[in-house]
């Protein structure tokens, strides 16, 4: 074909094109609702690759979109906030801070607090303290923070990817559709039968830390302060959760006998579930085990027979007086691994109430002991091992063995130091000492202005040294109770002042525990070699105003490493010890 053929060809092909570049230069329709699916995103970018001839109207241009709604709002957002209804120090975004504990604060541990940083535009909580002020301040500011980054999250342009999709529930409406979607199933009789016996089986409920004991009626009622220093009879027990506190009454002594809290059986009537939810068989009674009675002049007097008392209003005199009020509670509750009560004890102490002691002061505590179903775990094997508690125990008589209680953790403890700071509050309550921790507590003892110095002492010295201290300390974790002769004694000191004719008050116990490395230098065996016991006295003090008087009391324990430096030592070289025969030399000599 020759030049001049080619020219009508040519032409045909340049109108095609032109037809075909029109109808892609004709604007598309942009609807808002493309920019929620990917597939109409795709779409509004066509038009751009194909070049846009001058004169041609530019084509709408896709508005920002919904931004992405924060989940979080950082202004309530505290990471370090780690303690509930309590102030964090130098955490300048916790809610329980006040205006007094920012003005102490040194600086603020987070200083900002941003949600998702994948996000192009997002809040953020700027925290900062004012020390130019007087007292300094805390400073709070909410910005929008800009994400640099050219891969940040700007529009949503896919709503369903930021919620979980609910499953469809199977129901006789939809089944045969989810039948048909789904690959099918099968059942046989072991699965049958294990599906039975799954929904046929109940849970196994037991009480965890922390959860309330439940009775058949409600919960076990355990009165404390809240606010103040007046008792509250709504705040129920926890498990596992010892407490003693104190609070006070405010009472109408002539309305005595109609106060619940103040009877005996409002202490005692309760039944305990056994397990939580379970009340058919499993309702543990509280028994009584001991009623002391308290006279007007604080003389005590122990009750053979626990029966029941109730609060009588009598007269005496011109006097009115309400007798059986219920004074001091004391709980003892038993439970095993597994999370059951097994028993329920209660120890009460009754005593006479006239208008001149109201309002009235009550004392409650609780306490949970572990039933032993297992072996006693030692303490080491046979050298102690760090954290572990001394295995200790008492000689009754002489030639005996060494006697000790199951409970591994109650062998050998000193007082235990509590927030109320009080040692009538904490009386009874000890913690064991663990082999290699360093201890010290304490507490305030406040002496009314009748008390003796004798009766002062005697109180302190079982505060300081609790109900069992114990003669003998084990030398090794493994040790056995029947060699007697292995055992450490405590070397019980009493040091006091130089003070002639005073009474003397116990005000410290400290407790030296000097251990050494016994064994081979690869793998040495802590053994302990010595125990003294110190009890510091100081004078009784005098009153020199008031009516009570406050004495420090406190506990030291310190472990003391003994081990002597291995010494290097090393063979004596070999020599020849041998002897040559007789005849040796024969027949030269």
């Amino acid at each position: 074909m020759g030049p001049q053929g080619l020219a009508p060809l040519l032409l045909m092909l340049l109108d095609c094109w032109a037809s075909v570049s029109a109808q892609t230069r004709a604007p598309q329709p942009v609807t808002t609702e493309g920019l929620n699916s990917a597939e109409a995103a795709r779409t509004t970018l066509r038009p751009a690759l194909s070049p846009r001839p001058p004169g041609t109207p530019k084509a709408p241009v896709p508005s920002s979109g919904p931004r992405p709604t924060p989940v979080t709002d950082v202004a309530a957002l505290c990471v370090c906030d780690l303690t509930p209804a309590q102030c964090d120090v130098n955490c300048c975004c916790d809610p329980d801070c006040s205006s007094m504990d920012f003005s102490v604060f040194s600086a603020c541990s987070v200083p900002i607090v941003t949600g998702d940083s994948q996000f192009c535009s997002q809040k953020a909580a700027i925290y900062s303290l004012n020390f130019t002020a007087n007292p300094p301040q805390r400073i709070f500011k909410l910005v929008d923070q800009i994400n640099p980054s050219i891969f940040c999250i700007h529009i949503t342009n896919y709503k369903p990817a930021l919620f979980f999709i609910n499953p469809e529930e199977p129901d006789e409406n939809n089944f045969d559709k989810l039948m048909e979607t789904s690959e099918g199933f099968s059942l046989n009789s072991e699965s049958e039968l294990s599906f039975t016996t799954q929904l046929d089986t109940p849970d196994t409920a037991k009480y965890k830390y922390g959860v309330h004991l439940q009775t058949s009626d409600s919960f076990l009622r355990f009165p404390s302060p809240l606010t103040s220093s007046l008792c509250t009879d709504d705040n129920p027990a926890a498990f596992l959760v010892n407490q003693a506190v104190k609070c006070t009454r405010r009472i109408n002594l002539e309305q005595c006998e109609e106060i619940e809290a103040l009877s005996m059986a409002y202490y005692s009537s309760p039944k305990i579930l056994r397990v939580p939810g379970l009340r058919a068989k499993a309702e543990i009674p509280i028994t009584v085990h001991s009623i002391l009675i308290q006279s007007l002049n604080k003389t005590l007097t122990q009750l053979e027979d626990t029966v029941m008392l109730n609060q009588t209003l009598v007269e005496a005199g011109h006097v009115k007086i309400c007798t059986n009020v219920v004074l001091e509670v004391k709980y003892s509750l038993t439970y095993t691994s597994a999370g059951e009560i097994t028993q329920a004890g209660l120890s009460l102490l009754l005593g006479t109430v006239s208008q001149a002691v109201v309002p009235l002061e009550q004392k409650f505590e609780i306490h949970f002991i572990q039933q032993n179903t297992k072996p006693v775990l030692l303490s080491g094997n046979p050298g102690y091992v760090v954290g572990l508690p001394l295995v200790a125990g008492f000689q009754p008589q002489k030639g005996s063995g060494i006697i000790q209680t199951m409970n591994r953790y109650g062998q050998f403890t000193v007082l235990r130091s509590t927030a109320e700071q009080d040692c009538l509050a904490v009386e009874g309550i000890r913690t064991p000492v663990l082999f290699g921790y360093d201890m010290q507590s304490g507490c305030k003892l406040r002496l009314p202005q009748a008390i003796t110095c004798q009766l002062a002492v005697k109180k302190v010295k079982n505060l300081l040294k609790g109900q069992g201290f114990p003669d003998y300390v084990a030398p090794f974790g493994n040790s056995q109770a029947q060699d007697v002769l292995d055992w450490i004694p405590v070397h019980f000191i009493t040091q006091a002042s130089h003070m002639k004719d005073s009474c003397q008050l116990p005000v410290a116990l400290f407790i030296e525990v000097k251990w050494t490395k016994y064994g081979s230098l690869l793998n040495p065996q802590a053994k302990i070699v010595n125990v003294t016991a110190s009890l510091i006295s100081s004078p009784f003090p005098e009153t020199d105003s008031g009516n009570e008087r406050t004495v420090l009391i406190s506990t030291a324990v310190t472990f003391v490493d003994a081990s002597a430096p291995a010494k290097a030592g090393f063979r004596a070289r070999p020599t020849i010890n041998a002897r040559l025969p007789f005849n040796f030399f024969f027949p030269f000599v």
